[in-house]
């Protein structure tokens, strides 16, 4: 993976810079942006559901089973005080021709998303200065 460099173009602006890619990120108007891209926060819970989406789209692809009638959802709870984390609910959608056999095998491929591994026996992280 390469590294990801961070600029700062104005205002409440970010954009994370990596193998050719630009993400911009913003926050909200009642937070000093401009709301004029998703906020960092959303990104990283879209990452999670996408991840997902990914192995559950692999996992139906390689058994030849149609995803136009399969979605998935992320919700989250969040404590009060703390704002902290509490739950990350993943669900899938799936239509009521899906094979029953492969619900299992498929809530499984969902939970093989590196981004929720991470979060499951997080990193140590480190903030410097160079």
């Amino acid at each position: 993976m390469s590294m990801i460099k961070a600029t700062f173009p104005e205002g409440a602006l970010v954009t994370a810079h990596f193998d050719g890619f630009e993400v911009h990120t913003d926050q909200p108007v009642n937070n000093g942006g401009a709301n004029s891209a998703p906020e960092p926060y959303m990104l990283f819970l879209a990452s999670i559901v996408t991840c997902s989406g990914f192995y559950v789209q692999s996992f139906c692809q390689q058994r030849e089973i149609a995803t136009d009638s399969i979605g998935m959802t992320l919700d989250i709870e969040r404590n009060e005080e703390s704002r902290r984390l509490d739950k990350i609910k993943l669900a899938i959608q799936l239509p009521e021709d899906f094979p029953k056999k492969y619900k299992n095998a498929l809530i499984r491929a969902a939970g093989m998303c590196s981004v929720k591994k991470a979060i499951a026996d997080p990193p140590e992280f480190e903030v410097i200065t160079e």
